[in-house]
């Protein structure tokens, strides 16, 4: 009996540890830009605390199975070291599976330039949503949250929100710092990401998302010129979210991430899906505007 109470309480923190596992999580930490990185230890213990942060704490308010889990990746490269205090820059990417296909869809890839944090050997890394433990662990449990909240919005409409609200919170409690504050120059930190996503006038960013994903890409292995179609009026969106601001921080990442998928998808389109296409994206994207001249390039 004593052995069956054990096997049941072993099965029960297993499920436990599963439930709990909502990424799929690359994490690493490259330090080959600091003078003194033969502190390897220190940093093969940073990421792999920060492997169990991601993967052992609950995120998502969904038991997501095991194939439904979150693919990302957090890279963060380390390019100035003082003591326990670091600088560096973060690369972030989130990806999903397309319906019935073996491709994947990246939703998400930048890099963060302004990342800074403190970490001594033994620290425990640790996050409350109401205050600032680690400036470390704000960063990762913000990127996260988008990711859920981009990942959701591809799949439903408006599915992300409560989690930008999220987002939102930790941009409130780390105001003042680097990274986060409204003052910094570019307009492209963490508080303006959050801001234009959680900003009703900007609300078709999150329309785009599902369009874009859930009813074009995912509906194109069946009837691929009936998902073009939709991709095609979801561009129209972003074209009318930067004719009421240009230049959104939340945009020029779409842009970037979604620019060579768009041409590989527009490729197979038809003529004039391919001239309204080249020029909605000519006129979003004029920094990238010779490279859109290759929807027209026959695809191999």
């Amino acid at each position: 009996m004593k052995r069956i109470i054990g096997l049941f309480i072993i099965t029960l923190m297993a499920l436990s540890t599963l439930k709990a596992q909502d990424f799929q999580c690359a994490v690493s930490i490259n330090a080959n830009q600091i003078s003194s990185s033969g502190n390897q230890q220190r940093y093969n213990e940073m990421r792999q605390k920060l492997y169990t942060f991601v993967h052992d704490r609950k995120w998502c308010q969904y038991n997501l199975k095991q194939n439904e889990r979150i693919e990302c990746s957090i890279t963060i490269n380390l390019t100035k070291e003082s003591g326990d205090e670091y600088e560096g820059t973060a690369t972030l990417v989130l990806q999903r599976p397309v319906y019935k296909a073996s491709y994947k869809t990246t939703l998400l890839s930048f890099q963060d330039k302004k990342v800074k944090f403190r970490y001594s050997d033994g620290d425990e890394l640790e996050f409350e949503e109401n205050s600032n433990l680690s400036d470390l662990t704000s960063l990762i449990a913000y990127y996260l949250n988008l990711f859920i909240a981009v990942e959701l919005d591809s799949f439903s409409q408006n599915g992300g929100s409560p989690y930008y609200g999220k987002c939102q919170n930790i941009v409130n409690i780390n105001s003042k710092e680097a990274g986060w504050n409204v003052a910094e120059s570019g307009q492209n930190n963490r508080y303006w990401i959050t801001e234009n996503f959680t900003n009703s006038t900007y609300s078709k960013l999150h329309d785009f998302y599902y369009q874009y994903h859930r009813l074009g890409l995912d509906v194109m292995y069946e009837t691929p010129d009936a998902g073009r179609a939709v991709i095609l009026e979801s561009l129209k969106l972003l074209q009318q979210v930067n004719a009421q601001k240009s230049n959104l921080a939340a945009v020029r990442i779409i842009l970037n991430t979604k620019k060579d998928e768009i041409i590989n998808i527009f490729k197979e389109g038809m003529p004039s899906e391919k001239t309204q296409v080249i020029n909605i994206m000519k006129q979003i994207d004029p920094t990238n505007s010779s490279a859109y001249d290759a929807i027209n390039t026959a695809s191999k």
